[in-house]
């Protein structure tokens, strides 16, 4: 079992830059891919980054070039720095993790989301 805490989330106005934190109740390297993902009313929960246990970083179109997805291991904890917020980033941002087992079972956990609000 992983428990996954947010924090960081708020209102700040459009070109402002916002970091959110995941804290991990497990050490981090030992989870095969950690992300976070954004959703508003109405609508699918949908990748913003992700980080896998090599490292390995993914975005999502709308974000490249304005947010970074890092990790400190000692900390147990992943990053998501937001820079140059639009209004349509306004959303609540979760961070997920899916770890693997032994035989090849994989177990998602969920944060319980941090609410982001871009102002124009």
């Amino acid at each position: 079992q992983v428990q996954l805490v947010e924090s960081g989330g708020g209102l700040v106005r459009a070109g402002g830059s916002l970091r959110l934190s995941c804290a991990a109740s497990i050490s981090i390297p030992s989870i095969n891919h950690m992300g976070w993902y954004r959703q508003t009313p109405g609508k699918q929960r949908d990748l913003v980054a992700s980080i896998t246990s090599g490292s390995v970083t993914n975005y999502a179109d709308s974000v490249k070039g304005r947010f970074t997805i890092s990790r400190d291991n000692a900390k147990n904890t992943v990053y998501l720095q937001m820079n140059s917020l639009k209004p349509e980033d306004t959303a609540v941002y979760y961070c997920g993790a899916t770890t693997i087992g032994p035989r090849g079972i994989a177990n998602d956990y969920w944060g319980q989301g941090t609410q982001v609000t871009v102002s124009s």
